[in-house]
């Protein structure tokens, strides 16, 4: 039985690669917040993680550069494994 992919050496070399482009959230578009490491990134929802363009549950591929994305956290888990972006709603306020 294979150990956790997202452990393994070539997913941590994926990740740290995006981490060190420094480029903000691909969801929200605001700045990442990338002085978070360790437990402090655990527990920021303004922390850098690496979200997957194609999610891995759908068939993204999860070692590919090219479905890789930086993203908040808080970000990153409210969209889930959906491929769309939610557009936000119009103010009923016209």
């Amino acid at each position: 039985m294979a150990g956790n992919p997202r452990t393994g050496r070539p997913y941590i070399r994926l990740t740290r690669q995006q981490r060190a482009l420094g480029l903000p959230c691909w969801i929200c578009g605001r700045e990442i917040d990338y002085t978070h490491t360790g437990y402090a990134a655990q527990r920021s929802k303004w922390a850098f993680t690496l979200d997957h363009a194609i999610p891995i549950t759908r068939g993204g591929d999860l070692l590919d550069p090219a479905n890789a994305r930086s993203a908040h956290r808080k970000c990153n888990s409210a969209r889930g494994n959906r491929t769309h972006q939610p557009q936000p709603r119009a103010s009923r306020r016209w």
